[in-house]
């Protein structure tokens, strides 16, 4: 008897491999990041339809397998045993093709190699997160991100810890986080300036990439930057750099503390991918601080990747396992939302959100606010 809700889209023995591919799905992230950073699928591409010996793909990995101090075989032997067991792997989870002891690069090991979301999502994963991701039942369970503590110290959450991680994690880490962001900045820009706001709260600013945006965008705008320390030490360095220290002003803010107010009187209020970094009472005191900055007439912008207003399925597949990141790793209660969801939260604060601008860039919607009268 079967138990199962039959989707039609698979027979029994698909769906048998695709639970394989999940039990192994660790041995198969390495083994294409491997592949990929060795320059084994890159070699493979040479090769276009006449493919690549295993020799060949050999001799261009020398390099990158040759470099280790605790060889227990000879250089060459390990070479070739490293090069062996990733190109089989590379093979089975569809990286790799084989006919006549030739190899070619699959569809699959193409976007592995140059799809760019697709390798910043990898090198988050394998960086910041694949060590942490162990802990995951223990996060579940107690709503703390025992990944972040496991993998880099017993910080309360990422964000404290940023500035202090190893470099390629904290590259790593950027990259990741100014993907998602960086093709809908261009599109919020006319969307917040509409009302041609003069003093613009910047809350979670980051390394000041919006600031920088804004105050390019607009030159009679001055823009606040609330975040940590370590953040705003960023931020400032990249503003200064860019010649507008003049324009911009930073408040140091723990925004944890529910006791600390927001200081100034803004004609708007920006948060972008920022409120999906903490939990319902947390988001609900950001935004009732944020409600007090606001002068009349102000409007407060939230932009976010919300859950259910994808328009592609690879994208709510993405923030699904982000959700998973947040639980490990970032604080151990947030997680992607959806608009709902949020907007509940909100309006609970005494904010009302009179309008959903949806498909702003690739994945995101920003939610106007305002006070409600």
């Amino acid at each position: 008897m079967k138990y199962w809700k039959n989707d039609n889209k698979i027979d029994s023995s698909s769906a048998k491999l695709e639970a394989q591919k999940l039990a192994w799905a660790p041995f198969a992230f390495q083994t294409a990041r491997i592949l990929r950073d060795c320059g084994i699928l890159e070699e493979a591409e040479k090769g276009g339809e006449f493919g690549k010996t295993l020799d060949e793909l050999e001799k261009c990995s020398r390099n990158y397998f040759s470099q280790s101090d605790n060889l227990q075989t000879s250089a060459g032997q390990n070479i070739h045993y490293a090069t062996y067991v990733l190109v089989d792997a590379g093979v089975s989870a569809g990286l790799l093709n084989e006919k006549d002891g030739r190899y070619f690069l699959t569809q699959v090991g193409y976007f592995i190699l140059h799809d760019r979301i697709t390798r910043v999502n990898m090198d988050f994963t394998h960086d910041v997160c694949y060590e942490g991701l162990f802990y995951l039942e223990e996060s579940l369970k107690s709503m703390e991100p025992s990944g972040l503590h496991h993998s880099f110290g017993d910080w309360e959450t990422v964000y404290a810890a940023l500035a202090h991680l190893p470099q390629n994690v904290r590259k790593s880490w950027f990259a990741f986080d100014h993907y998602f962001s960086d093709s809908s900045f261009p599109k919020a820009l006319p969307i917040v300036f509409a009302n041609k706001p003069k003093k613009l709260l910047d809350i979670g600013g980051n390394t000041g990439k919006w600031a920088l945006k804004c105050v390019g965008y607009d030159s009679d705008v001055e823009v606040t930057i609330a975040d940590l320390p370590g953040q705003l030490d960023d931020a400032r360095k990249n503003i200064e750099a860019a010649g507008f220290a003049e324009r911009v002003k930073y408040q140091s803010i723990d925004l944890l503390n529910h006791d600390i107010s927001f200081e100034g009187d803004f004609d708007a209020v920006w948060m972008s991918q920022f409120l999906d970094c903490f939990g319902p009472a947390d988001i609900m005191s950001i935004v009732s601080r944020a409600k007090k900055a606001l002068n009349k007439n102000a409007t407060m912008y939230i932009m976010e990747t919300f859950v259910d207003l994808q328009k592609y399925e690879i994208s709510k597949y993405c923030l699904d396992m982000i959700s998973l990141y947040f639980t490990a790793i970032a604080n151990g209660k947030s997680r992607m939302y959806h608009s709902g969801d949020m907007i509940e939260l909100i309006e609970r604060t005494g904010m009302e959100v009179y309008d959903v601008v949806e498909r702003v860039g690739l994945f995101h919607s920003i939610l106007k606010c305002r006070v409600k009268s």
